[in-house]
């Protein structure tokens, strides 16, 4: 099956972008389209304009002490390669070669699949660990979203219809910073099961749970408990917390989400 009949439009400047998204409700941005061009082609999404934002980059980055920006139309290649400077001790090239495929990663970006939403979506989750805010561009100008704000749902966010996701802010890890993360997935390449991701750096001690079919999730007790005791006392909550937390989930479903925050916390480094 072939996508249906769509109209194009190169954007220009973000103002362009904008103001076609206001023009036309029926019109779909689009970066890398590794998560749009398929379900075009299933006629899962029909959009009647598709508005190119290759053009305009949004390869911005800046960084200062505490935190740095990284713009929506980096790859998740130009991360895992190291092209985009690595502010979090490896983490994020770490999760980049994880995603999807090399051909996917060449042309897929993060802003992309942060707008995508969907809930197996790894930079999703590294969002919520490390209390990154995302950044979108609309009619009243500019705005950020706190993590906790950004999905709403399954493929749904707090991105208005004509607004732009232009970026991330994330925290600058410092050189005594710790994380771990996993990914379970049934072969290289292939969506993501269950995720799990710890952070300890200062003040900044966080444990993440996701593709739990809703909004990755902060794992409060199990965060307080590394803080507190370290990573056996984080492994012994982790598990209870995701079984009593995740009820949406069934019995092996729980165990399974609660098993990957284990071995996050397990391969913190």
């Amino acid at each position: 099956m072939k996508a249906a009949s769509f109209d194009y439009h190169r954007g220009t400047s973000l103002a362009d972008v904008v103001a076609s998204l206001v023009a036309d409700p029926d019109a779909r941005p689009f970066l890398g389209g590794q998560s749009l061009s398929p379900t075009m082609n299933l006629r899962l999404a029909r959009p009647a304009r598709l508005i190119d934002l290759k053009p305009i980059g949004l390869r911005d980055f800046a960084a200062d002490e505490s935190r740095f920006h990284l713009g929506a139309g980096h790859t998740h290649a130009a991360i895992e390669d190291g092209l985009v400077q690595d502010m979090t001790r490896g983490l994020l090239p770490h999760v980049a070669a994880g995603i999807a495929y090399r051909g996917v990663r060449n042309r897929g970006t993060f802003g992309g699949s942060l707008a995508h939403a969907d809930p197996a979506a790894d930079w999703l989750t590294v969002l919520m660990l490390l209390n990154g805010s995302v950044h979108a561009m609309g009619p009243s100008g500019a705005r950020a979203i706190a993590a906790a704000d950004f999905v709403t749902g399954a493929y749904a966010t707090a991105l208005a219809g004509n607004e732009i996701l232009t970026g991330c802010d994330l925290p600058r890890l410092s050189e005594t910073a710790r994380w771990g993360w996993c990914k379970v997935n049934r072969k290289t390449g292939a969506f993501a099961d269950a995720l799990g991701g710890a952070v300890l750096d200062g003040a900044l001690c966080r444990v993440a749970v996701g593709a739990i079919d809703a909004a990755p999730m902060l794992l409060l007790e199990t965060s307080t408990a590394l803080r507190a005791g370290g990573v056996p006392a984080a492994v012994d909550v982790a598990p209870v917390e995701c079984a009593r937390l995740l009820t949406h989930l069934d019995a092996d479903g729980r165990a399974l989400r609660g098993a990957a925050v284990v071995r996050a916390l397990q391969g913190m480094h």
